[in-house]
């Protein structure tokens, strides 16, 4: 499949979030487990995350594949980057594209912008989501466990932490 990865168009914006947050939902990783969830809302709201960094697709033809949140290094929706590193946020492809390549080329769209600017690129992934550690691994990043955190206060649900040093 041909496809091009590009920053987010306003016109993109519903078709992506929409995107997004389905394939949270759909693949059993909000929290909550329904449209209610607080972060299926925040999955929906692309124009919030790209009033404040940068919300790249994976576009064929007029349709949307894919897209990912990128966070430079210092970003406000950093949630778990250091000093000089950036962060990949928010990362889906839509079910009928997956398989086809579109994840990575997001992640290396992310990487490929970081490398100007920053030491190295992190991000969060929850344990059931095999096939993006894949990526992310092959990629060159690297488990970091002690950096592993909890997103929700009191409760035990555990984002792991991938980071490539750049």
């Amino acid at each position: 499949m041909d496809f091009l990865i590009r920053p987010a168009e306003l016109t993109d914006y519903e078709t992506l979030g929409d995107i997004t947050a389905r394939a949270y939902l759909n693949d059993g990783l909000l929290a909550f487990g329904d449209e209610d969830d607080w972060y299926f809302q925040e999955l929906k709201n692309v124009a919030k995350r790209a009033a404040e960094a940068d919300v790249l697709v994976a576009a064929a033809d007029d349709r949307i594949l894919g897209g990912v949140t990128y966070v430079p290094s210092g970003g406000p929706l950093a949630e778990l980057a250091r000093p000089g590193e950036a962060e990949i946020r928010m990362l889906a492809v839509a079910r009928e594209a997956r398989g086809q390549g579109v994840g990575q080329a997001l992640v290396e769209a992310c990487v490929d912008r970081a490398t100007a600017t920053a030491t190295g690129v992190v991000l969060s992934t929850q344990p059931t989501m095999h096939s993006a550690h894949r990526i992310y691994e092959r990629l060159g990043f690297v488990r970091v466990p002690e950096r592993d955190w909890k997103p929700i206060p009191g409760d035990d649900f555990t984002l792991l932490t991938y980071k490539l040093t750049l």
